[in-house]
C-alpha cells in the first residue's frame, strides 16, 4: 500500500485507509478523531458510535482478561433485517410472486446466545434455522418460536434423528427432511407410517455447476453429498408409488460456503431452477427452492472475486437470485416458490471481534551496530559481506541479495565445522542484516521488484506476541490461510513504524499470523505502533463470528475465550448482556480426561514428600498448594 506519509504527518484517514476498515467493515467499523475503533450499531457509518477501547475498559472493571471474544448483538439484528430487506425490495421491484424465507445454519456458530438471538430477531421475518444432526436439531426446536419459520433437516439420518424431526411436525414445526443419500426416503417412509405422520420432504441435487473458492467441491457431480437427476427422479417414481408425492415440497442444493464470485451463483440458480420447474412438472407439489449457502463475505475489502472476497454487494445477489428464478419459472408457466437461502456466513461473521493484547516483541535484526574497522583476523567471508554492503545501490540490488546469502551461509557451515568463533559469526550475521535492511530501503524506488526481494519485508518484521491462540480463535487462519481483518483498535491518532507478523503463545511455529488483508491480494507484514511501556496495547480480529469458535481446538490446552455480548441503545450507551467466563485450567483439564480434585491430591502426596525430605518447611508446602490451587481456578491465557 503506497502510504509513504511520516509521523508528524500520520492522521487518522491514513490509519483508515491503511487497514482497509471503510472496505471490510461493511458499515459497523470506523475510526474516532480520537484514534479510536467505534462500532456503528446500525452500519452505514453514520448514527452512535462506541469505543471498542471504552469497552474494553469496561470488560477489564468487570474483571475480564484478554483475550475476549466480543459479540455486538445490533449487528447480529441488522444483518438479519438487512438480508430480508434486500430480498423484499427484488421481490417487489421484479414482480416475483413468492416470498423470501431465510434459515440460519446452526453448524456456522451453534453458541446457544447466538442461535436464540438469530430466532429472536429473526421471528418477524419468518427466519429458520438448519441443522445436520440430532444435537442440533434438538436445539432448534427448543429455539424456534414461530411455526411460520422453516426447520431444514440436512446430514445423515438415523431412526432416531427422523422421529425428533416427525415429532417436531406434529408439535406445528415446518421441519423439513432433505434427502441427500438414496437410502434416506425408505427408513422416512417406514418411521413416518409408524408415528402416522405425514412428512415434509426435500431432495438435495447434485448439479453440474462448481463454484469457486475454499469451498467449491460442495458442489458438483463429486461433491460428497446430494442426488444425482436420476436418483432425484427415482424418489419422485417411489413417493408416487406410497401416493405421498404431495409430500416433496422443496428442492434444494449447495454451492459452498463462501462464493466470491456472482457469476457462479447466477449459473447455479438457472440449473437448480430447471430441476424445480421438472419436478413440479412430475406432479410434485414443490413450493420451496432452497439455494444453500454462498452469499460471501468480503473479509478483505477488495470487492473481487478473490477467495476471501466478492464482487457483488447484497443488492446485487438477491436481485440476480430473484430475476434468475423468475425468469425461467414464467418461461414454463410455473408458480413461483418461495425462495430460501442458508446464508450463515454472512449473518454472524460481522457481529463477533477477537481482541487481545500484545506480551512483548521480538524486534527484528537491523545490522546498526557494525564496526567502523575490521579485527585483523576476521574471516573472508565477512570481508566480502562489507564489500557488499559498501557497493549496494539500487542498480544492483539483486546481485548483492545473492551474494549476501552466499557469504552469510559460507560464514555459518565454517562455524558448524569449528572454523570460526561465536563472535565472528555474529559480525557476519550483523552486516547480513545491514544488507539486508538497506535492500528494503532501496527496492522501493523500483518500479517493479524482483520476485525474490518481493518478501524480503516479512524477514525484517517484527515479532508482535499476542495474547491468544490461532488454533483456539483462528482456526481457518492456520488451516485454509483465511484472511481476517486485523488492526490495532487505538491509537490511530499515531504513525505505525514497524513492520510486524502476530505470534500467539502455543508452542507452535504455525500458531502465527503472517498473511494479511490488502486492497491488492495480500501482505505479508502488518503495520503496528511501538509498544509503550506500562500501557497496554490492543489489537482486534474482525468478522470472525463464522464457524470459528466450533472449529477452535484445545492446542496447549488453551480453551474458550472469556466471551462478552453488548447491545447498543439509540443513545450511544451500552450494555452486557451476556457475559461468559472462558474455560479455566481446571475445565481444560477435565476436557482431556483429567481429574482436578485428583491432580491436587497427587500435589499434596508431592508436596508432603518434599517437607519429609526437608525441602521445604510445612508453611511453604501450604503456600505452594494454595498457589496450586489458584492455577487450577485461573485463566488457560496470559493473566495481568
Amino acid at each position: 500500500m503506497a502510504i509513504k506519509r511520516t509521523l508528524q504527518q500520520w492522521s487518522v484517514e491514513d490509519s483508515t485507509e491503511l487497514y482497509g476498515i471503510r472496505n471490510w467493515g461493511a458499515g459497523y467499523f470506523g475510526v474516532s478523531p480520537e484514534g479510536d475503533v467505534v462500532i456503528y450499531p446500525s452500519g452505514e457509518n453514520k448514527g452512535v458510535a462506541v469505543s471498542v477501547p471504552e469497552v474494553i475498559r469496561g470488560m477489564r472493571e468487570r474483571g475480564y482478561d484478554m483475550p475476549v471474544l466480543l459479540r455486538i448483538e445490533n449487528i447480529l439484528d441488522s444483518q438479519i433485517t438487512l438480508l430480508h430487506e434486500s430480498f423484499r425490495k427484488a421481490i417487489a421491484s421484479l414482480g416475483y410472486k413468492g416470498e423470501y424465507r431465510g434459515v440460519f445454519p446452526i453448524k456456522v456458530n451453534q453458541q446457544q446466545h447466538t442461535v436464540e438471538k438469530i430466532a429472536q430477531f429473526g421471528s418477524r421475518f419468518h427466519h429458520g434455522l438448519e441443522v445436520g444432526s440430532k444435537a442440533e436439531l434438538i436445539s432448534a426446536i427448543s429455539q424456534l418460536k414461530d411455526p411460520e419459520a422453516c426447520l431444514i433437516c440436512n446430514g445423515y439420518k438415523d431412526e432416531e434423528f427422523i422421529d425428533l424431526g416427525l415429532s417436531a411436525v406434529r408439535m406445528g414445526f415446518k421441519c423439513i427432511f432433505v434427502m441427500e443419500m438414496p437410502g434416506e426416503l425408505e427408513l422416512i417412509l417406514e418411521r413416518s407410517a409408524a408415528l402416522g405422520v405425514r412428512p415434509l420432504l426435500g431432495v438435495r441435487v447434485k448439479l453440474i455447476t462448481k463454484g469457486s473458492g475454499h469451498w467449491a467441491g460442495s458442489c458438483g457431480e463429486r461433491s460428497a453429498f446430494g442426488l444425482t437427476t436420476a436418483q432425484v427422479v427415482d424418489i419422485v417414481d417411489t413417493l408416487k408409488q406410497h401416493d405421498m408425492l404431495d409430500c416433496l415440497q422443496l428442492l434444494h442444493y449447495h454451492l459452498g460456503s463462501q462464493v466470491p464470485n456472482i457469476r457462479d451463483i447466477r449459473t447455479a440458480v438457472m440449473e437448480s431452477t430447471r430441476v424445480y420447474a421438472g419436478l413440479v412438472q412430475e406432479g410434485a407439489k414443490m413450493g420451496y427452492l432452497d439455494l444453500g449457502g454462498g452469499l460471501a463475505v468480503d473479509y478483505d475489502g477488495s470487492h473481487t472475486n478473490y477467495v476471501s472476497s466478492r464482487n457483488y454487494s447484497m443488492d446485487e445477489y438477491c436481485t440476480d437470485v430473484v430475476e434468475a428464478v423468475m425468469t425461467i419459472l414464467d418461461q414454463q408457466g410455473i408458480e413461483h416458490p418461495h425462495i430460501v437461502t442458508e446464508s450463515g456466513r454472512a449473518t454472524v461473521a460481522y457481529y463477533s471481534i477477537l481482541l487481545f493484547n500484545i506480551l512483548d516483541v521480538s524486534i527484528a535484526e537491523t545490522g546498526e551496530s557494525i564496526p567502523d574497522v575490521l579485527p585483523e583476523d576476521v574471516p573472508e567471508p565477512v570481508v566480502n559481506l562489507r564489500e557488499v554492503l559498501q557497493g549496494l545501490s539500487v542498480r544492483n540490488l539483486q546481485e548483492c541479495y545473492n551474494d549476501a546469502v552466499y557469504y552469510r551461509d559460507e560464514m555459518r557451515q565454517l562455524f558448524i565445522t569449528g572454523r570460526v568463533t561465536l563472535r565472528q559469526r555474529t559480525l557476519a550475521d550483523k552486516y547480513f542484516w545491514a544488507i539486508i535492511n538497506r535492500i528494503a530501503e532501496e527496492k522501493e524506488k523500483l518500479k517493479h521488484t524482483p520476485k525474490e526481494l518481493a518478501d524480503i519485508d516479512s524477514t525484517l518484521a517484527d515479532i508482535y506476541y499476542g495474547n491468544f491462540s490461532v488454533f483456539q480463535s483462528l482456526p481457518d487462519a492456520w488451516a485454509i490461510d483465511q484472511l481476517f481483518p486485523v488492526m490495532p483498535v487505538h491509537r490511530l491518532t499515531e504513525f505505525p513504524s514497524r513492520k510486524a507478523v502476530i505470534s500467539d503463545i502455543t508452542c507452535d511455529s504455525d500458531g502465527r499470523i503472517d498473511k494479511f488483508i490488502d486492497p491488492q491480494g495480500m501482505r505479508t507484514s502488518l503495520d503496528l505502533h511501538p509498544l509503550v511501556d506500562g500501557d497496554e496495547y490492543y489489537l482486534g480480529v474482525f468478522l470472525v463470528g463464522a464457524y470459528q469458535e466450533t472449529l477452535g481446538d484445545l492446542h496447549n490446552l488453551l480453551g474458550d475465550t472469556n466471551v462478552v455480548s453488548i447491545r447498543i441503545s439509540e443513545d450511544g450507551s451500552y450494555q452486557f448482556v451476556r457475559e461468559i467466563r472462558g474455560d479455566s485450567v481446571a475445565d481444560i483439564l477435565d476436557y482431556v480426561e483429567y481429574d482436578p480434585r485428583r491432580i491436587l491430591e497427587d500435589l499434596r502426596e508431592a508436596a508432603e514428600r518434599a517437607v519429609r525430605e526437608k525441602r521445604i518447611t510445612p508453611s511453604e508446602r501450604y503456600k505452594i498448594l494454595q498457589t496450586f490451587e489458584d492455577g487450577l481456578r485461573g485463566y488457560t491465557y496470559f493473566e495481568r
